[in-house]
């Protein structure tokens, strides 16, 4: 599972065709000893909803039986209701916000999967994506196998179903072992919580504690909502399984490089949170700080693109000795439900959600500062709006890299043929953006401020192929799910 691997010709899922961002993936929460296990899980998914916000699900045990509770919507439309934590009665749960990139969005496709086995009940919910699915999913159906969803979280359920294995343990790490993708998972069984990273840990998963009881999350920030103590990351490749005596490690894979993925730094994590044992925040703001290094500009402001270009925007203007300034107002009450306007006011377009400041702007240089361009739809209605409330130059400073790829590894993105830095030069996407300079950090400044030197070719520590096309993890269901290489080198893993 280490090497380039080269994209493939065709997209990964496309969910939200007019989104000009990167979507968020999805978040995982789970506890185990505690009795207030699933309002713990409902205020920890309430701290992970930037990373999904289409549904929410929470499955909890009482040493009896299971219990679930999903919703399609925000974590707090369903579960901020007393009546509905009653009826997740226990001391273990997990939970999970979703964000599809497999799957349509149903309430059957809804997470923690639930599965009744030879050995009793298991839940299970993962962030991320199977690169295999497809290929699995195919192979199972012809043995018999059917599919209550289309998410390749089930693929997992049935991989177990059908393993030769008989302890819950075993027959977890038999599935795991023939899938390949980007994932961290939690499951939840009789007695036993059990947590999982891919083999190079490219999505996360941290350890955490409250009153004795032991929590699995994405974010350090599900923690700080509940007042839980972070313990450390589960590691690349490690499965934690956590019992009645305590926390058990199990490497099940062969040992492989780390390639976390670099834009949970970006964009993805809450700048809040501490990532693989990093501020996030510090390290949005060291971006910026790189950005201005490699792309200085002579200008009187620096503005971010709400919200996620804040911190990087205000590393850009420290470094830079530049004012920064809020110049830009987010209305924060415009959500993915908004009513869709009318061809009358369609116009009025990226102003649903954004203002200029009129008073910072007018008659100003401004560098506009924001984390990434993905079709640059959003940016040309931004420059149009500053350039409208009088700025006299716009300049442009984005804290990645061009995102020149799509991601297959759990993170909804356009195909590569939408993807605007895919098609076009700085000076054709400049021009097509609308502004006078346009620049972007380079690979080696993203991962200074990571704390390394330099992006390593031949070993890069973390995994950004949206940049480079550099996929560390096999693509089978692009390849066509046919390649009988590296299907027998999974086979040769169990």
């Amino acid at each position: 599972m280490t090497g380039k691997r080269d994209a493939p010709a065709f997209s990964s899922t496309v969910h939200a065709p007019d989104s000009d961002h990167f979507q968020e993936e999805c978040g995982v929460f789970g506890i185990f000893g505690h009795d207030d296990a699933a309002a713990h899980t409902a205020l920890g998914l309430h701290a992970l909803q930037h990373r999904g916000q289409e549904a929410a699900g929470i499955v909890s045990y009482d040493s009896r039986q299971f219990y679930a509770e999903r919703s399609l919507g925000h974590v707090g439309d369903h579960f901020s209701s007393e009546n509905v934590i009653a009826r997740l009665p226990g001391q273990s749960a997990i939970g999970h916000n979703r964000y599809s990139t497999t799957g349509e969005t149903a309430l059957r496709n809804v997470q923690p999967l639930f599965a009744e086995f030879a050995f009793g009940g298991l839940a299970v919910a993962h962030n991320g994506n199977l690169t295999n699915s497809h290929t699995l999913r195919r192979r199972l159906v012809q043995q018999g196998c059917i599919f209550q969803s289309t998410m390749d979280t089930e693929v997992i359920i049935h991989l177990m179903a059908t393993s030769r294995y008989h302890q819950v343990v075993d027959r977890v790490v038999d599935a795991l072992r023939q899938v390949e993708g980007a994932y961290s998972a939690v499951a939840l069984c009789d007695g036993m919580l059990i947590g999982v990273r891919d083999p190079m840990g490219v999505r996360p998963l941290i350890i955490g504690e409250i009153d004795g009881a032991t929590i699995l999350t994405s974010e350090s920030c599900a923690l700080d909502i509940i007042g839980a103590t972070f313990v450390r990351d589960v590691e690349p490749g490690e499965m934690v399984v956590v019992d009645k005596d305590g926390i058990n490690s199990i490497r099940p894979f062969p040992a492989a490089n780390s390639r976390f993925c670099v834009f949970e730094y970006v964009y993805f994590a809450r700048p809040d949170s501490v990532v693989e044992g990093r501020s996030v925040y510090a390290a949005r703001k060291r971006i910026g700080a790189e950005l201005a290094i490699e792309a200085p500009v002579d200008a009187d402001v620096v503005i971010p693109v709400p919200d996620s270009g804040v911190p990087a925007a205000m590393g850009y203007a420290e470094k830079a000795g530049i004012p920064f300034e809020l110049g830009i107002i987010r209305n924060h009450y415009v959500g993915r439900t908004f009513i869709e306007p009318g061809e009358q006011i369609r116009h009025l377009g990226v102003k649903l959600k954004h203002n200029a400041n009129r008073a910072l702007v007018d008659g100003k240089r401004v560098i506009l500062v924001d984390d990434s361009i993905v079709r640059g739809t959003t940016s040309v209605k931004i420059v149009e709006m500053v350039r409208q409330a009088g700025a006299a130059e716009v300049h442009m400073r984005i804290a990645s890299p061009p995102t020149t790829h799509s991601c297959f590894y759990g993170v909804d993105t356009p195909q590569r043929s939408k993807l605007l830095a895919a098609n076009h030069d700085i000076d054709g996407m400049r021009e097509f953006i609308g502004v006078d300079t346009l620049a972007y950090v380079s690979a080696d400044g993203l991962y200074r401020a990571m704390g390394e030197a330099s992006r390593n070719p031949d070993a890069p520590a973390f995994c950004d192929a949206c940049f480079t096309g550099d996929y560390p993890i096999t693509l089978i269901d692009q390849l066509g799910g046919d390649n009988v290489e590296q299907l027998s080198l999974l086979a040769e893993r169990r």
